[in-house]
């Protein structure tokens, strides 16, 4: 009996055991687990990379728009734009990673930029510059489900410039010389070679802010006698008007005064490069030049002082026919502009010099006062120094024979000299050369030629412009980086390098 029921529970235990016995279940839990892990890892490790791929061709695109757009209406800023991109593993935003990406560049013209002064013109005829990049990126774990790659793209579109930077003190000098009254026959202009050079310097007033753009008028002007300037309560571009030669500062006034009086020209002044503000020399002691109308004078470079009163409003381009600054410069109807008197040959070493140390003295001033502000000057004129020895007040003014600064020779070469320096003060000096000749800046040796001596006076390539289409201009003297040659269209890209690109929303 024992025996039988030991066999009995035996027999009833193999079957029982068999189907109670639960070991192995956990293998279709495992085999659920380890597909569900495989997600996971698909979702995080696959699908992560996607993101990463996303997050840098969206860096790479807005790079490649802001940097195209930096470059309208210049024909090159869809070239530009994609040497920024990922398009390729030589540009300079390209992933080692990511190969094959896919870039295409468009220029647009959106009528929201152009209702706002961004115009859309020759060459570029865009005002603004949309990039889309994409890329598949190769899957691992995801491959599993039958997903060889996932698909991804990113789109930025920027405005051309136009945005506030930072507020600019500019320093504005125009070349007063004799030859500045011969007539510009070309047809941008067809009137005297200073008044194309003002009508491109009211151009550039038009387009600069003198307060912020948010205010409805820029606030009341408080006018300084001793230079004519006029500000606004807490203004954002000041522009300074100098010429050359110097003019006696009893006459200086004439040239805003709206009359029929002339300025008078006086002996060249001579500025260090060692000054930090600008002072008007009392009585130089050279040969004067109208001595029976002069008599004792003081002599200045400077016309206008820094001023923010060209404009009522920043969101206007009509300019303040109360300002000194815009009659000085022929912008108010009726009014006799600031003339070109001669009496001297070209020297502009001096003027650039007594510019940077006003703008010095600006810069210092809105510095203590919270502001940081940048400095400019822009420079326009032939480029071709000519003064002689009696020009230049002789030995007695200081000058010399010795091709150093002041120097009756190598004239052109103290120029480049005078611009490097103020360069150097990080200042950045435009020079544009109106109708520069291919042959000139006689007492210089070695040889340079006045489109050469104006391009080294720009601090960059990127700040040089040249109107060679002028009267007596070299169809050589191109401006490679800029090639517009319209004095209005060179003084509003001017403008615009003062401002700066924008990331907008796509589609404008």
């Amino acid at each position: 009996m024992k025996i039988a029921r030991i066999i009995n529970c035996s027999r009833a235990s193999l079957p029982g055991r068999l189907l109670g016995d639960q070991y192995g279940q956990v293998l279709p839990w495992a085999a659920f687990m380890l597909i569900s892990m495989l997600g996971m890892g698909a979702l995080s490790i696959d699908f992560g990379r996607a993101y990463l791929a996303y997050s840098q061709l969206k860096a790479s695109a807005s790079a490649a728009a802001l940097a195209g757009a930096e470059q309208l209406p210049n024909a090159n800023a869809t070239s530009v734009a994609t040497q920024y991109s990922s398009a390729a593993t030589s540009d300079y935003n390209s992933y080692a990673w990511m190969s094959s990406v896919t870039v295409t560049v468009t220029g647009e013209c959106y009528s929201s930029l152009s209702s706002a002064g961004m115009s859309c013109v020759a060459p570029g005829n865009a005002n603004a510059i949309q990039v889309t990049e994409s890329y598949n990126v190769p899957t691992f774990f995801a491959r599993l489900f039958g997903i060889t790659q996932i698909p991804v793209a990113a789109q930025a579109t920027a405005s051309m410039r136009g945005a506030a930077s930072i507020p600019y003190n500019v320093a504005i000098i125009v070349d007063t010389t004799h030859s500045m009254n011969d007539t510009d026959s070309d047809s941008q202009c067809s009137t005297s070679r200073i008044a194309c050079a003002l009508s491109g310097v009211q151009t550039l007033l038009e387009n600069m802010a003198p307060c912020k753009s948010s205010l409805s008028s820029c606030g009341t002007v408080t006018t300084n006698s001793s230079d004519g300037s006029g500000n606004v309560p807490n203004p954002v571009d000041v522009v300074a008007l100098f010429q050359f030669p110097n003019m006696t500062e009893a006459t200086v006034a004439n040239d805003y005064g709206c009359g029929t009086s002339a300025t008078h020209a006086s002996d060249y002044q001579y500025p260090t490069h060692t000054d930090t503000t600008y002072t008007r020399a009392s009585d130089p002691p050279g040969t004067l030049i109208n001595p029976s109308s002069d008599g004792a004078y003081n002599s200045t470079y400077e016309v206008v002082g820094f001023s923010s009163d060209y404009k009522t409003q920043d969101n206007t381009s009509t300019l303040n026919p109360s300002s000194n600054l815009v009659k000085a410069v022929g912008g108010k109807s009726g009014c006799a502009a600031m003339t070109a008197p001669g009496g001297l040959g070209t020297y502009y070493a001096g003027v650039i010099y007594a510019a940077q140390a006003a703008l010095t003295a600006e810069q210092t001033a809105r510095t203590n006062a919270g502001v940081n502000s940048q400095n400019v000057i822009v420079l326009i004129s032939d480029g071709d120094a000519t003064s002689s020895q009696t020009d230049m007040g002789g030995t007695a003014s200081g000058a010399s024979s010795g091709g150093s600064y002041p120097s009756w020779n190598n004239e052109c070469a103290q120029a480049e000299t005078a611009a490097s320096y103020a360069a150097g003060k990080g200042t950045h000096v435009y020079a544009v050369a109106y109708g520069a000749e291919s042959s000139g800046c006689t007492t210089d040796s070695p040889s340079i030629t006045p489109c050469q001596t104006m391009q080294g006076i720009a601090s960059s390539s990127q700040y040089f412009y040249s109107d060679y289409t002028a009267t007596g201009g070299s169809s050589g003297c191109v401006a490679a980086s800029q090639p517009t040659t319209n004095l209005n269209q060179i003084f509003t890209d001017i403008a615009n390098d003062f401002t700066a690109a924008r990331l907008i929303p796509n589609g404008g």
